[in-house]
């Protein structure tokens, strides 16, 4: 982003000719000599995640993976990388995080801030959109479509079966598809950029035929599931949904980041999925190509819950009220009713538990997860409470959240 020319955009006053110049020729030294596809793996399904959505290009053009379109790539002799055998970055990440079972997804970016047929370098590039009149220049457009298009192709085409294609940049969109939303971004819209999704789609079923497309934020037909981003919405929506976040404060990786604790990300896992959505989180490799202790120390304890607590997470369904203050709730495929209660860090269950719930429950002994120890559910005038043993208070071995038998 920091080569887009927004006033949101910070550059500590260097000259944005020769930032965008000295970004662009990155790629020159890029070398991640400790890139460890089978350890992102390993990683990842050890903290309990089911599918990955890698990056294989963002808006500044840079292709993390093997393309005749344009040097601007891993693979271009350009790269350092090039030379060594993992250097189709994609490739290997599709490989590895397939033989654990994973669903692929890969991210590209509809615009592309590096080819001359998105921003001509003939003219000044004053924000994020195409620099050029469309109209005006119709030709320029087609060879811009065709380029999206082959690289699309290359990517659904050379690296066997995709199961999420996940598209980034809303603002090049046809004209159907402006709405009230899509004007509010700020000024980030300022033209039709119609890529043709109808053609692409159709391409990129071929060979991937339960393809799920995220054509993001245009609202329509390939855009099979909305993707709100850093943050999670206050009740279920009316269409399939994840939620987009980072670890830390940035998509990229930044030294020393801000990373949410365990016990933060575990609450947010808990909350997405007790309103039916998934949780895509971004975990940003280091330039050598190494995941950050902090993040891998996160997703092992986020997967040491779910062995634990898997059972209210995986394949559940959201539960009217589906969140009472502290209190989560899920449902299983076979009815069974799960409460997650937030344990804050630091704090010792509560006492009691009240909470409302407008099905009725099964009062008297319930199970707890991770433990032989009951609690006791008693129905009141209005809702039901959860009574805790002394001995789990004092003494529980249960972290960051604590799974309820409703």
């Amino acid at each position: 982003w920091s080569i887009c020319n927004e006033p949101w955009i910070s550059r500590n006053g260097e000259n944005y000719v020769d930032y965008v110049k000295r970004y662009q020729d990155l790629n020159k030294t890029f070398n991640p000599e400790k890139f460890n596809p089978e350890y992102w793996a390993e990683v990842a399904n050890k903290a309990g995640m089911k599918y990955v959505v890698f990056t294989t290009k963002h808006h500044d053009g840079f292709c993390m993976f093997d393309t005749k379109e344009t040097s601007y790539s891993i693979t271009d002799k350009s790269c350092p990388f090039s030379s060594n055998p993992k250097a189709d970055i994609t490739a290997q990440v599709v490989k590895e995080f397939r033989k654990k079972n994973f669903w692929i997804g890969l991210y590209f970016s509809k615009p592309d801030w590096h080819c001359k047929d998105y921003w001509a370098p003939e003219w000044a590039t004053p924000d994020r959109n195409v620099n050029y009149d469309i109209d005006k220049y119709p030709e320029r457009w087609k060879k811009y479509c065709d380029f999206t298009f082959n690289q699309i192709k290359e990517l659904t085409t050379n690296y066997g079966n995709i199961d999420i294609l996940w598209l980034d940049g809303g603002w090049v969109r046809p004209s159907w598809s402006v709405d009230a939303e899509t004007e509010s971004w700020l000024g980030c819209y300022k033209r039709i950029q119609d890529i043709n999704m109808p053609k692409i789609a159709s391409m990129a079923r071929e060979n991937n035929s339960d393809l799920l497309i995220v054509d993001r934020s245009v609202h329509g037909r390939y855009e099979n599931y909305r993707t709100p981003e850093q943050e999670v919405p206050d009740k279920p929506l009316d269409y399939p949904w994840e939620t987009c976040m980072t670890m830390g404060d940035s998509w990229s990786y930044v030294p020393n980041d801000n990373y949410k604790s365990t016990n933060k990300l575990i609450h947010l896992l808990v909350d997405i999925v007790s309103k039916g959505g998934n949780f895509l989180l971004n975990v940003a490799p280091d330039a050598n190509g190494e995941l950050p202790i902090a993040t891998v120390e996160r997703m092992k304890e986020i997967g040491s819950w779910l062995d634990i607590n898997g059972e209210a997470i995986y394949e559940t369904r959201p539960i009217s009220p589906y969140k009472d203050n502290k209190l989560c709730f899920t449902q299983s495929k076979n009815g069974e009713i799960y409460g997650i209660y937030l344990l804050d860090e630091g704090i010792n269950l509560p006492e009691v538990i009240e909470f409302n719930f407008p099905q009725e429950l099964k009062t008297g002994s319930i199970k707890i997860k991770g433990t032989n120890i009951k609690a006791k559910l008693i129905k009141q005038d209005k809702g039901y409470k959860i009574i805790i043993p002394n001995k789990l208070i004092k003494f529980s071995p249960l972290k960051h959240a604590i799974v309820f038998y409703l």
